[in-house]
């Protein structure tokens, strides 16, 4: 079984570093789960979050998504993938190693 690495991302800043690291520990064969939570949530505005589309299980913090006017599709982020706080201590748990931005 593979590690699993948990990135929490909760600033609207370093989207080049949390795709970096997806895809040096993609390419180490871990398992990456991702949650965007308050200021975070506004990097799946951008073109680049793309790029960690089917290299990481996503999901967005529904509540700081809606509170800051976003509404949409976001790319890799299906409708049960907007969640609640609760999938981030869920994530913490279940990783073998943790991250924070």
């Amino acid at each position: 079984m593979s590690e699993k690495l948990g990135i929490m991302v909760g600033t609207d800043k370093h989207l080049d570093y949390v795709i970096n690291l997806t895809n040096a520990a993609q390419a180490k064969g871990k398992t990456i789960e991702i949650f965007f939570t308050g200021f975070g949530v506004h990097l799946t505005q951008r073109p680049e979050f793309e790029q960690l589309v089917g290299k990481a299980k996503l999901s967005v913090c529904d509540v700081s998504f809606r509170a800051y006017g976003l509404s949409g599709d976001v790319p890799g982020v299906g409708f049960k993938d907007f969640a609640t706080q609760a999938r981030n201590a869920e994530m913490m748990i279940e990783c073998d190693r943790f991250i924070a931005f």
